[in-house]
């Protein structure tokens, strides 16, 4: 007998099947759906990286060499021993070097924490977490002074990333400056009575007709990065240059050495601007009858008898025959006798060559902390190593033989033609 009640049951269960299998394939394609979202979105962010990673310039450690205390470029010149390289790479011979390096600056390097926001500053150094030693360090900091290299071709010298190589060249240059400040051959002093009258003897040897000078003053002007600082720009802009520009006054003595100095000053200021903390120097601290050489930009009223300077063009000379004939006879000497200051500027930037790279607008203190350091290491070079021009024509001796030798070369090989490459700064004088 048909049941009716049954046959609803069991369509309401077939029904019920239905509902289930049809709600399951639903959340199923609903997962699929979401699965694919998300593997889709995976790809992407994948694809993405990889085309980030593509137009990534800097360097990651898998790409240096492994082991930065032993197996690089740095380590061969150092296992090398040669003054050869030294001199090539960092400017100093093999025995400056670890003069430097014995003077105090390893065990700095090995008792201080190196600057960094998450590290206490007064903590415990962990040496063995460190790439570098204090040589490498060293080393490190001498290669970037003396070179126009980024910091990615010195992570590739040193083998250590290029922001360990900012760390490590920004702690070591306080380092440094630091030993610097405390070794005899790097001080930057005015010299005593003596000293003048010794200098004087050296420059008078050269330039009879100049008696009394005991050194020689300019200024140099290096290249600054630009600033969004509209009153910064203002005051570092060069009109001479065209650019913006950082002034510094150095004053040479003629064994090579500085021995006075302004530094950091804005490109905007005037030569004399900038000089004017050695004028005391010159006026309360220089026996009578001694005075410097300078160029025209120091000329003054004042200090006419502490810096002797040659005529300047569309200056007034003297009615007296004689005298105005003296007068530009002496200005052509004294063109003459300071080209040694030019010898020491290309000296500073020719050794140190960092001085040529567009200096940091925005750090001050860095600017400076550069320039003393490269103004010491400059007068420890001269004294230590010897290599400066300014000291081989005012100081060097020559042997007998040397001596005998040069005679000898004029005699069988004379110019007939001598190349005068200042006196086309002469003024000429009356027939």
């Amino acid at each position: 007998m048909y049941n009716r009640f049954k046959s609803k049951n069991r369509i309401y269960i077939i029904y019920s099947i239905l509902s289930r299998a049809r709600r399951r394939a639903g959340i199923q394609l609903k997962l699929r759906r979401f699965a694919a979202l998300v593997l889709l979105a995976r790809f992407a962010k994948a694809s993405k990286a990889l085309n980030r990673q593509s137009s990534y310039r800097h360097l990651l450690r898998a790409h240096l060499l492994p082991l930065p205390r032993h197996l690089t470029p740095w380590t061969q010149i150092q296992r090398s021993n040669s003054n050869q390289a030294y001199l090539a790479n960092m400017g100093l011979d093999v025995a400056s070097f670890n003069y430097i390096l014995h003077s105090g600056f390893e065990q700095q390097w090995n008792t201080r924490t190196i600057f960094r926001r998450d590290v206490e500053e007064h903590g415990h150094p962990r040496l063995r977490c460190r790439s570098l030693s204090a040589d490498g360090a060293l080393g490190l900091l001498l290669y970037w002074i003396t070179s126009t290299s980024t910091e990615t071709a010195l992570a590739e010298l040193f083998a250590i990333v290029p922001s360990v190589v900012c760390r490590y060249i920004h702690f070591a240059i306080h380092l440094l400056v630091h030993i610097l400040r405390r070794l005899p051959e790097s001080q930057v002093t005015w010299p005593t009575p003596a000293e003048m009258a010794n200098f004087a003897h050296l420059i008078n040897r050269r330039h009879p007709a100049i008696d009394g000078a005991f050194g020689f003053i300019d200024g140099l002007s290096l290249p600054a990065q630009t600033s969004s600082d509209p009153r910064i720009q203002e005051a570092t802009y060069n009109g001479w240059h065209h650019s913006r520009r950082i002034n510094n006054i150095l004053v040479f003595a003629p064994t090579g050495c500085v021995i006075t100095c302004k530094l950091n000053a804005p490109g905007s200021w005037h030569d004399a601007r900038v000089a004017q903390h050695i004028y005391p120097k010159l006026m309360h601290q220089t026996p009578q009858g001694y005075f410097l050489i300078g160029d025209s930009a120091f000329k003054s009223d004042e200090l006419a008898d502490r810096i002797h300077t040659p005529i300047k063009a569309g200056e007034e000379l003297p009615e007296d025959r004689n005298e105005r004939i003296a007068a530009i006879r002496y200005s052509n000497r004294l063109t003459q006798a300071r080209q040694p200051v030019e010898w020491g500027m290309r000296a500073m930037q020719g050794v140190f060559s960092r001085l040529r790279v567009p200096l940091d607008i925005n750090d001050p203190v860095g600017r400076q902390r550069l320039l003393e350091a490269c103004v010491r290491l400059h007068n420890l070079r001269v004294q230590r190593v010897g290599i400066n021009q300014i000291r081989s024509v005012y100081v060097a001796e020559q042997s007998p033989a040397d001596a005998l030798r040069g005679q000898a070369h004029r005699i069988l090989c004379p110019n007939p033609r001598p190349h005068n490459r200042i006196g086309q700064f002469f003024i000429a004088q009356e027939d």
